[in-house]
């Protein structure tokens, strides 16, 4: 069993380092967000990611999507988000690249989409003095108006 945990970070390391090179060509969006939600949808047929029950089962859900919920630990719950973090390390680290940092995302929002929600990543590890993600997930259809995402607040690598 150890095994196949190591070899599922491994290939998912690998899998984040081709998708942040794709990501990082503006012109390749269109193949970047394909080949993410094609991920997206193996997970979550692989893993059993289903339609949430609840807003907390939101969050489970989610986490189901990686090798390790210690990587992406919810930090908080309330009436109507579930909040997170990514603490997997991100080839876009410190790039100040947010832009592919929301394309790359786009695999977060399939696995959401399929589980009834909206997936919204309020801070970037790609910004500059970032170690992690902080991420917000309400159920679909919820606003999301008061969560501002970190690839409109920033621009170039600085707060907008």
């Amino acid at each position: 069993m150890k095994l196949s945990k190591q070899f599922a970070r491994h290939s998912f390391g690998v899998f984040l380092r081709l998708s942040a090179a794709l990501a990082r060509r503006e012109r390749l969006t269109p193949l970047t967000e394909s080949l993410m939600r094609g991920l997206a949808l193996a997970t979550v047929r692989s893993k059993g990611i289903r339609a949430a029950n609840s807003v907390a089962d939101l969050g489970e859900q989610w986490q189901r999507a990686f090798p390790s919920r210690k990587q992406v630990p919810i930090t908080r719950v309330d009436e109507r988000t579930v909040y997170g973090e990514i603490h997997g390390h991100c080839p876009l680290r410190g790039t100040g690249d947010v832009e592919a940092c929301h394309r790359m995302m786009e695999y977060d929002r399939e696995i959401l989409r399929k589980a009834g929600g909206e997936f919204v990543v309020l801070a970037s590890q790609s910004e500059p003095g970032r170690t992690h993600c902080e991420i917000a997930i309400r159920p679909a259809g919820a606003s999301l108006d008061d969560l501002v995402p970190a690839h409109e607040r920033v621009s170039n690598g600085t707060v907008a």
